[in-house]
């Protein structure tokens, strides 16, 4: 594996892992009532996701170019961390919806 995609894969994990974070903490944040908070984690996720997205979409650029990407695992590792902040970021947001909306017949 070239250190370059070694580079690129420990850098979209380091994004979206923290994204992910983000989007597990604004569901907290919802449920406790600090919708604002939730907002503002969900936000700093989707551009910490979106640094992770734009690594990856590197690499197919490149293939798609006729530069071949060698199998590594920790490639395999960082694109099932992308998929996984992807859907707990869908995941949040409805959360945090749903929260706020319980909230609101709350009152």
């Amino acid at each position: 594996m070239s250190p370059e995609l070694e580079q690129t894969s420990f850098s979209i994990i380091a994004s979206v892992g923290a994204a992910r974070s983000n989007y597990i903490e604004a569901i907290h944040r919802a449920k406790d009532g600090d919708f604002d908070g939730a907002d503002q984690l969900i936000a700093e996720g989707e551009k910490l996701f979106v640094v992770g997205h734009d690594a990856h979409f590197s690499l197919i650029q490149k293939e798609a170019a006729g530069e071949q990407t060698a199998f590594a695992l920790i490639l395999m590792h960082a694109e099932d961390q992308l998929m996984s902040a992807e859907a707990f970021g869908i995941l949040a947001k409805e959360f945090v919806a749903s929260y706020r909306k319980m909230a609101e017949l709350a009152q």
